[in-house]
């Protein structure tokens, strides 16, 4: 389910590129690297359309402009998915969390307790009743000694 809401973040720059934290321990981050998209670094700044010659070489320059830009929304989109992936895994986590929370603060105190004790009273019952049955046929060769 989407929501709505104020968040407060911190974005680090790491070498040109936001670094985002995504998930509980240090090293779980991912950079996310743009290239540049302007009409200069996508040669595309200068076209001259004044001639065929120059229209044809545009349309080369257009082309290979459009490749670049699908291959980085490819990257973006790629992106996206590895964040969505870690915001619902932290979504779960953070589900589960609350819920072992809320077990340990309704559990009645009293009870486990009362429970602990009964089953660490079978457990001794069990252990000194394996001692007795090993004593028996020790018993037994004394007898017949």
């Amino acid at each position: 389910a989407k929501g709505f809401g104020d968040a407060n973040f911190r974005l680090h720059i790491v070498d040109n590129s936001p670094q985002f934290h995504i998930g509980a321990d240090q090293g779980q981050s991912m950079n996310i690297s743009m290239s540049n998209m302007s009409a200069e670094a996508l040669g595309v700044a200068n076209i001259d359309m004044t001639t065929v010659k120059g229209a044809s070489a545009a349309l080369g320059r257009i082309n290979k402009a459009i490749d670049l830009v699908s291959a980085e929304r490819s990257k973006m989109g790629a992106f996206q998915n590895r964040l969505e992936f870690a915001i619902n895994n932290l979504r779960n986590t953070h589900s589960n969390l609350t819920s072992s929370e809320s077990r340990i603060r309704d559990a009645d105190i009293a009870m486990e307790m009362i429970e602990f004790t009964r089953n660490q009273i079978i457990s001794q019952s069990g252990t000194a009743m394996l001692a007795q049955a090993n004593m028996v046929p020790q018993g037994v060769l004394q007898l017949l000694q």
